[in-house]
């Protein structure tokens, strides 16, 4: 298991977004040498956990829980052969391209190694938003991403550093129970029974998804 590449994001003006300013970060692009990976504040505050990524809309990206964006490279291939077109690293919007790794398919509170510095923690799936439909030029893309479930994963830094092409990927823990990041993206979306089921996975659940989960409980027993 190997990070093929890191990629970084610029604010670039697009007709296609709900940002206040008119602008995005989601083209990213990979970068040559290393990049310092830190855990940026709350949400609404901090953006990005890589140096030089930009985050624009603080409303609903970035944050403590959703620091970094991970994607593989084996779903973009997918996604490549179902779409009949190129998909290079980094144009999901990930910050991190995988390859050799169950990105979706992870454990929340599953935690990466990355290098020898870097521990990130699964967090949750990636949600679809009309950035990416519009960045993509999918029509119906927001559907059809949530359909296919194959989210990625948002990580929180647990252990900062630097990350840089080439680096290893080792998991260095594994939780005992079943939540996936493919599971809770389904519970927040389409799913919504599945809810109850991801409190197994605890504090370390994204906190809104936890915060959803025990008022979906708490309204099954009124």
């Amino acid at each position: 298991m190997k990070l093929l590449s890191v990629n970084l994001g610029r604010p670039t003006p697009v007709p296609y977004t709900d940002q206040a300013e008119g602008v995005t970060g989601i083209d990213k692009r990979p970068t040559d040498g290393p990049v310092r990976v830190t855990a940026p504040g709350p949400k609404g505050v901090g953006g990005s956990g890589l140096a030089g990524d930009a985050v624009c809309e603080l409303r609903h990206h970035g944050g403590y829980d959703q620091a970094v964006y991970a994607f593989a490279r084996e779903d973009l291939d997918d996604w490549e052969r179902e779409l009949d077109r190129s998909l290079a690293n980094g144009c999901f919007g990930e910050n991190l391209t995988t390859e050799g790794l169950d990105v979706s398919g992870a454990l929340i509170g599953e935690r990466w190694r990355i290098g020898s510095a870097v521990v990130l923690e699964v967090t949750s799936g990636r949600i679809p938003c009309r950035t990416f439909q519009g960045h993509l030029g999918e029509r119906g893309w927001v559907k059809r991403f949530t359909r296919k479930g194959a989210t990625g994963a948002y990580l929180r830094v647990i252990e900062p550093g630097d990350v840089r092409a080439g680096d290893p990927i080792e998991i260095v823990h594994r939780p005992e129970h079943g939540v996936t990041a493919a599971m809770q993206f389904r519970a927040v979306t389409t799913e919504r029974e599945l809810l109850p089921q991801l409190l197994v996975a605890g504090e370390a659940l994204h906190s809104e998804t936890l915060a959803a989960a025990r008022k979906y409980v708490a309204g099954q027993g009124r």
